[in-house]
């Protein structure tokens, strides 16, 4: 008989615990133009997939800027699926699309650099698949299917990792290529907009500048944006971005971590910003 009371009291626990709470998610959206996103605690990004090819190609990271620890992407589609499409540009609460990516890296995002210059994808991401996926952590990877520049031929499988409480996101790029030498120069950085300060340090860059989407409302706050390359051969300033950069072999995979903070949230100054930057 007490074997029998503690089973069921063993099964009325279990189910008085209910699921864990999920504190991460990364999907495609395909009722929204192709797009991807992911977010956890800290931070809410998107990469644009192929329906957006041309219109531009833009193989950046867009930031969504959000106030609070919620996930919030979901409620911004479904917002979108309703037809409006722009709400999602104003402060609802929770925070707002106000980053501008047009073509360029925008908050994060890779590419070859080649004779100094920014190569790059021909193409958004066309596929991806989730690797690895809990209420706390997912990871995931998009893949570009090859392209050809300066004589290189190059594709890129781009590994994430979005794990609850974290406040960067990690990424392994993983470049196979072949072309007039065996190495390649990849730069991993952040377009610069309005700017009001910079870090750059050996192996990371960050900026501190104005919201930078103003195509809906005037914008609110200042945004903060760093990419942390441990690996880096260098860090330069150009063709309007900050850039980590590092030399490669085909198949060498390069290792960097990225994030954005919004100033009407818990990071309010280019200092705070600057001092989690150096700390990672």
């Amino acid at each position: 008989m007490k074997k029998i009371l503690f089973l069921a009291l063993g099964v009325l626990l279990l189910a008085s615990c209910g699921q864990p709470k999920v504190r991460v998610n990364a999907r495609e959206v395909p009722e929204r133009k192709d797009d991807f996103v992911f977010e956890n605690d800290f931070y809410c990004f998107r990469v644009y997939g192929k329906a957006l090819e041309g219109n531009p190609t833009a193989p950046g990271f867009d930031f969504w800027a959000k106030n609070c620890d919620t996930l919030v992407a979901e409620g911004r589609y479904a917002l979108y699926a309703s037809g409006s499409d722009q709400a999602y540009h104003h402060n609802l609460g929770n925070g707002k699309d106000c980053y501008k990516v047009a073509v360029s890296l925008g908050a994060g995002a890779s590419s070859p650099f080649i004779a100094d210059t920014l190569r790059f994808p021909a193409t958004n991401y066309r596929s991806s698949e989730i690797v690895e996926k809990t209420p706390d952590k997912v990871v995931f990877v998009l893949h570009y299917p090859e392209w050809e520049v300066c004589g290189y031929k190059i594709a890129l499988d781009k590994k994430f990792t979005v794990t609850a409480g974290r406040r960067f996101c990690d990424v392994e790029d993983n470049y196979t290529f072949s072309g007039p030498i065996e190495t390649l120069d990849i730069a991993a950085g952040i377009v610069r907009h309005d700017l009001v300060q910079e870090y750059n340090g050996k192996d990371r860059v960050a900026i501190w500048e104005h919201a930078s989407d103003q195509s809906v409302e005037p914008e609110e706050g200042m945004i903060g944006v760093a990419v942390v390359m441990p690996s880096a051969g260098s860090t330069v300033v150009k063709d309007g971005h900050s850039l980590c950069v590092k030399t490669i072999r085909s198949g060498e995979p390069v290792n960097y971590s990225f994030s954005a903070v919004w100033s009407e949230y818990d990071i309010h100054t280019a200092e705070e910003w600057f001092a989690v930057v150096k700390s990672l």
